[in-house]
């Protein structure tokens, strides 16, 4: 397992080249969000498997597997309507 340190260090040297966020307590609520989104969707995949009748109170455009998992996912402009546009929407 990699030192969670240097791995958050790494993570947040990227962030501080985005001009969306200022000062590292920005970034490390940021970098909580994003860690908490990860592990929900993997527990929830795992549910999935475990129970038959499994549901999701995330509706599936905001399961980070639908948006965050593709490597080649929205970016830029379009990332950013995503995280400004209300949840209710599609």
């Amino acid at each position: 397992m990699p030192n969670v340190s240097n791995l958050v260090k790494t993570i947040q040297d990227i962030m501080r080249k985005d001009a969306g966020t200022y000062g590292d307590a920005q970034r490390l609520e940021q970098l909580g969000w994003m860690f908490f989104l990860k592990i929900f969707d993997d527990r929830e995949k795992e549910l999935e498997l475990l129970r038959d009748h499994y549901k999701s109170p995330l509706p599936q455009h905001l399961r980070w597997s639908t948006w965050a998992a593709d490597d080649e996912g929205d970016t830029g402009e379009k990332l950013l309507d995503f995280v400004n546009t209300p949840y209710c929407r599609s």
